[in-house]
């Protein structure tokens, strides 16, 4: 076994140890619903038995989580970096589970344009608002979000935001659909 090998298997070994414990499981609990014996799962926690697929793929579904999520070790790139876009005032992070989302930081500056203007689009969005004060419209109705409210909505709600009283800084996840809605005039920037 090779020294990347011996890496992988301690760590789907913690992880299924972890994922029992996040779960409030005792080995009995997760063994019973494995299907496998609580002495055998121990060994395979604490690194004494031989970990066989058939016993992954059931600690896997036992656990809800996915065989691939289980034995996954790409962890080389944990930390993302930014792309800047000075046009629109804004910060953009791929996730790299889900290369559709992004999630965007942006500083809005100006209030909320006409509510005839409001646009919708396939999609979901998320925002938080990090500083100052935003104003979201949402179909016919308005809501303030102060400092660390957040707001989650589908996008086939006609929607606007901008900023109340000075510039908002907002924290937005948008789905593959929603970042997609919003290139025409900003790229998936804003709304406003």
């Amino acid at each position: 076994m090779t020294q990347e090998d011996r890496a992988l298997d301690s760590l789907v070994r913690k992880r299924v140890r972890a994922l029992r414990i996040a779960h409030g499981w005792s080995l009995d609990d997760l063994a019973s619903r494995a299907r496998i014996s609580a002495s055998s799962l121990s060994r395979i926690e604490n690194g004494q038995r031989r970990l066989a697929l058939d016993q992954l793929v059931a600690l896997a579904r036992a656990l809800d989580t996915t065989l691939d999520q289980l034995v996954e070790s790409d962890t080389d790139d944990v930390v993302v970096s930014p792309v800047r876009d000075a046009t629109h005032d804004a910060w953009r992070w791929p996730i790299k589970a889900d290369p559709g989302m992004t999630v965007i930081r942006m500083r809005l500056t100006a209030p909320v344009r006409d509510p005839a203007t409001m646009r919708a689009h396939p999609g979901r969005e998320w925002l938080l608002v990090l500083a100052g004060t935003a104003e979201l419209l949402l179909g016919d109705r308005r809501f303030q979000l102060e400092k660390n409210q957040a707001a989650e909505f589908p996008t086939m709600l006609p929607h606007a935001f901008g900023a109340v009283g000075g510039p908002c800084d907002v924290l937005g996840i948008f789905d593959r659909d929603a970042r997609r809605g919003h290139r025409d005039d900003t790229d998936g920037a804003r709304d406003n």
